[in-house]
C-alpha cells in the first residue's frame, strides 16, 4: 500500500502517513493486522543548508569589502572612505543576509537591530563628515521610522484581530510624521516650511482611514471581499 500524496511505501495497520499524514485507509473497510514499517518515535530529518547558504553570502558580501579597502588604500596607503564602504556594506548585510541563519526570523527581533544598526551607520557618517544634523534631524526621523513600524509588526504578530485598526493607524502615523519631518528640516537645514509634506499626509491620513472604516463597518468589508475575492 502507498500513500496517495508522497507515494511512501505503508503497512496495512497504518492509519495516516508517517511522512505527510495523510489518511490512508477509509474508515469503513476493514484493516488487516501487519507489521509496521515506520516507528512511531521517529521521524525523517531533513538536513539543514542554512550554514552552507550563509557562508556562501557571507563571502560574497566580503568580495566588495575587500576590493574598496586596497582600492582606498592603494593611491596613498591610508584609509579615507572606505568606514563609509564598511558601515553600508555592514547594514546591507545585517538586514539582507543575515536573517538567513536562523531557522525562525523573528521580525520583533530583527527589526529592532536593523534600525540600531541604520542609526549607528548614519551617527558615523555625521561624526566624519563633522556634520551637526543627526542629533536633530537624522535620530528623530529614524526613530520615529522605526518605533511605527516595530509597533504596527509587534501588534500585527500578537493580535488575532483588530489589524486593520492597526495597518490604518500605522500608515496615518507615518502621514503625520511626514509633517514632522518637514519641521526637522527647517530647524535643521533652515529649510523654509513651505506645506509639502500635507500632500502625503493627505494621502496616507485618506488611506488609513479607509481601512479603519473597513475595520469598524463589516458588511463593507465583506463586500469588497467578494468583490477582490479574498
Amino acid at each position: 500500500m502507498y500513500c496517495i500524496k508522497c507515494g511512501a511505501k505503508l503497512a496495512d495497520t497504518e492509519k495516516k502517513c508517517p511522512l505527510c499524514l495523510t489518511a490512508v485507509y477509509h474508515p469503513d473497510l476493514p484493516r488487516r493486522s501487519a507489521e509496521e514499517l515506520y516507528p512511531k518515535d521517529k521521524m525523517p530529518r531533513t538536513t539543514s543548508k542554512r550554514a552552507v547558504l550563509g557562508g556562501a553570502i557571507l563571502f560574497l558580501f566580503m568580495i566588495p569589502l575587500v576590493i574598496c579597502f586596497f582600492a582606498d588604500t592603494w593611491p596613498d596607503k591610508r584609509l579615507d572612505w572606505f568606514g563609509y564602504a564598511l558601515g553600508g556594506i555592514a547594514v546591507a548585510y545585517l538586514v539582507l543576509a543575515f536573517p538567513v541563519w536562523f531557522k525562525k526570523r523573528h521580525p520583533i527581533i530583527l527589526l529592532p537591530c536593523d534600525f540600531a544598526a541604520s542609526i549607528l551607520y548614519v551617527w558615523y557618517i555625521s561624526y566624519a563628515t563633522g556634520g551637526e544634523w543627526f542629533w536633530t534631524f537624522a535620530l528623530p526621523v529614524a526613530l520615529g521610522v522605526a518605533v511605527i513600524l516595530c509597533g504596527a509588526v509587534t501588534l500585527l504578530r500578537s493580535l488575532k484581530r483588530g489589524k486593520l485598526y492597526v495597518l490604518g493607524g500605522a500608515i496615518i502615523l507615518f502621514g503625520s510624521w511626514m509633517v514632522l519631518m518637514e519641521w526637522l528640516m527647517e530647524l535643521t537645514f533652515g529649510i523654509p516650511f513651505i506645506g509639502w509634506s500635507m500632500y502625503p499626509f493627505i494621502t496616507l491620513a485618506f488611506l488609513g482611514g479607509m481601512l479603519l472604516y473597513l475595520a469598524m463597518n463589516s458588511i463593507a468589508r465583506e463586500k469588497l471581499e467578494r468583490k477582490l475575492f479574498f
